[in-house]
């Protein structure tokens, strides 16, 4: 009996052996120089987009989502819906999944120091994306990708100086802000008034939240119409500051319902340069753009595979962005596919 149950085992160790080996580089960690390239067990990324409030946003969430794609990287996508609460849960959830990276574009600056040190304590590494944060801890986050917001408020605050150069009299600025407690909201008003602040004639007589939303921005501006621009009693707007392109859209169709030609009889900055916003400026319904770019996938998806292979990374990266006035031709705008 042993004489037969000995080859037997030495056979089945045999077969084992050789299955071990044929399905070895499944099991094997590899690395590779080149998008979409073999990763050895599928790096998994948690991304918790704060919502679809644009369609800067949407475009944002797509080049992530192809970016995944080609890099060959499970991508775990959550919508917050614009709501801080669902997006923490989010990141709780990929913490419980133990994914590779988690990274967001953070609705609010604060109140994330909590969930974040629940990541770090699991060694999960964490990017921020778009927006930044404040925390009293400075290792809750490995790398910020994204806009210098205080930069892009500056362009236009320089741009509008230039604009009202030759001019005298006062100029009555209304400033649509974006969503209040965030990055943007507070880097564009910030850069905007330190550019406008050597000149006693530029005053932002008001600035009202429209949260980075299309039908916000126009229900704001109805309002703000009806209280601050009545030319034949002394009232009006000069310049209209929009810390994006919905928004600023949003105040136009207003504007036009109540027969104002926007960007003449008010100049209307705005920042995003998405391409309904590009089509406006050479109609000559806006008068400058600021470029914010969304297409962060691709240099997010680099950032993962370095961390994933224990690579040092920046702590913070910017998008190359410049902007775009009325005096570029109509045919020198780029095209946009959002």
């Amino acid at each position: 009996m042993k004489k037969i149950i000995l080859p037997a085992l030495v056979a089945t160790a045999a077969i084992l052996l050789c299955t071990l080996f044929l399905y070895m580089p499944f099991f094997m960690s590899r690395t590779s120089d080149e998008p979409g390239g073999d990763y050895g067990s599928k790096i998994v990324l948690g991304f918790a987009q704060l919502g679809a409030e644009s369609e800067w946003r949407s475009a944002s969430s797509e080049s992530v989502k192809r970016a995944a794609e080609k890099y060959g990287i499970e991508l775990m996508f959550e919508n917050a819906q614009q709501k801080q609460e669902n997006q923490i849960k989010a990141i709780r959830s990929f913490i419980a999944h133990r994914v590779d990276v988690i990274a967001f574009a953070p609705v609010v600056e604060t109140g994330w120091d909590n969930v974040l040190i629940e990541a770090r304590e699991e060694r999960i590494p964490v990017i921020l994306v778009d927006r930044r944060i404040q925390t009293e801890f400075g290792d809750l986050y490995a790398s910020f990708l994204g806009s210098d917001f205080a930069d892009e408020g500056g362009k236009a605050g320089r741009w509008m100086t230039q604009k009202f150069a030759g001019t005298s009299g006062d100029v009555n600025i209304v400033e649509l802000r974006g969503t209040d407690g965030a990055s943007p909201t507070k880097g564009r008003g910030e850069g905007f008034r330190e550019a406008i602040s050597s000149d006693a004639r530029f005053s932002i007589i008001c600035s009202e939240s429209g949260d980075f939303m299309r039908s916000k921005g126009r229900e704001t501006m109805e309002g703000i119409l009806g209280e601050h621009h009545v030319p034949n009693e002394g009232r009006r707007i000069d310049v209209l500051f929009a810390h994006n392109d919905d928004m600023a859209l949003g105040a136009v169709e207003t504007m036009e319902s109540r027969g104002i030609a926007p960007g003449r009889d008010i100049v209307i900055i705005s920042v995003d340069a998405q391409r309904s916003a590009l089509e406006a400026l050479a109609e000559g319904k806006l008068n400058c753009v600021v470029e914010c770019s969304p297409y962060v996938g691709e240099r997010l998806m680099e950032l993962v595979v370095a961390l994933v292979s224990g690579d040092a990374i920046p702590q913070a990266i910017f998008s190359d962005e410049t902007m775009f006035t009325e005096d570029d031709p109509p045919e020198s705008l780029p095209e946009r596919p959002y």
